[in-house]
């Protein structure tokens, strides 16, 4: 099922809205951007990619959506060239998503990972305070901008208390999006999502790809953590049809700048619990490899979206089950089948050796 007009409308949004806006969307190359766009696209906007690595495994290119955008080569830490392309394409609408998005990465780079975060996060803002064009701003921010709560699960109200340099680094560039939001009255909203899975993600270290992936070559899936770990799992189709509502909400009541709003399935499981639905799912008989290696990671976190199905009218479009099983087909896609006689040789062999 693609995302097209009719699915669209499911969520209260016109695809009238979007024919032939101009919109720059950042960190397009990434998992939920990948998606962004190609939506943008069918719903007929006229896109603007700024692109910092060529990925040429991404959802963007693979889908054959690179070829329908412009593409300017740049870094959201470049203000000069943010402006740029604002100015020069008459951007409209911005889709901020850009970020290092790793929390291993986070712990081992913390400056790195706070220039692309914070930084690239008010060099948008400032170059879209200068820019006359600019109607709506969406900052992609995090559940991981709440810190560790003792209540849950999180509403907007609840506190942003990053401790660890990932989770810290969203929680100063959602406040600084509040601010531009509410001293200067800049069309920005913000989104704060759980754990996004889905066909694209190519960061192998995440449970949802590294699993499958895995599964396919007929590994044991790892979990670095105990596997107790609580989250949110978010579909990245529905992530990306998410900002598209709030963009168009924002556009039709400038009043939301500088608002916050969860996103979520609210369903909550373990990373066991997903690891063997997937397993389910793919029909292995493997065994997870526990190896409770995980640090500096919150242990249970989990969204309500009360507030953005009533104040925006959304609702997700994809069921767990069907959002799994979409980015099961996708990366079966992804590896072309390679593995697939590998896997099922040596799921055989695994079977022998335990009646043995």
């Amino acid at each position: 099922m693609e995302i097209g007009s009719g699915a669209l409308e499911e969520v209260g949004m016109s695809s009238q809205v979007w024919l032939d806006r101009p919109a720059l969307i950042t960190g397009a190359t990434g998992l939920v951007g990948s998606w962004l766009t190609r939506q943008l696209c069918e719903a007929g906007a006229d896109v603007v990619c700024l692109v910092r690595d060529w990925v040429p495994q991404s959802e963007l290119v693979r889908s054959g959506t690179l070829a329908n955008v412009k593409v300017v080569r740049g870094d959201v830490c470049d203000r000069e060239i943010i402006e740029r392309i604002l100015g020069e394409y008459e951007i409209n609408t911005v889709f901020h998503l850009a970020a290092q998005t790793i929390v291993g990465v986070a712990n081992r780079n913390p400056v790195s990972t706070f220039e692309s975060n914070i930084a690239g996060t008010w060099n948008v803002l400032e170059a879209c305070r200068r820019s006359p064009k600019v109607q709506a701003i969406v900052v992609a921010s995090s559940d991981k901008a709440y810190g560790d709560q003792e209540v849950l699960p999180y509403s907007e109200n609840t506190p942003l208390e990053g401790r660890h340099p990932y989770d810290v680094s969203k929680s100063c560039s959602d406040l600084i999006s509040q601010a531009y939001g509410h001293t200067y009255r800049l069309p920005v909203a913000i989104t704060r999502c759980g754990n996004f899975y889905g066909g694209g993600d190519l960061n192998w270290n995440r449970i949802v790809p590294g699993t499958i992936r895995s599964v396919l070559r007929g590994e044991r899936p790892v979990i670095r953590s105990d596997g107790q770990f609580i989250r949110d799992y978010f579909y990245a189709e529905d992530g990306a049809a998410a900002y598209m509502l709030l963009a168009e909400r924002l556009l039709e009541n400038p009043s939301l700048a500088g608002k916050a709003y969860n996103f979520s399935n609210e369903i909550q499981l373990t990373v066991t619990e997903l690891v063997n639905l997937i397993l389910e799912k793919m029909e292995s008989s493997l065994v997870p490899d526990i190896r409770n290696e995980a640090s500096n990671e919150i242990r249970r976190q989990y969204l309500s979206a009360e507030r953005a199905r009533k104040e925006l009218g959304w609702h997700p479009l994809f069921t767990l089950q069907e959002g799994l099983e979409r980015t099961i087909a996708w990366y079966r896609d992804f590896f072309g089948g390679a593995y697939d006689e590998f896997s099922r040789a040596e799921l055989a062999g695994t079977h022998s050796r335990t009646r043995s």
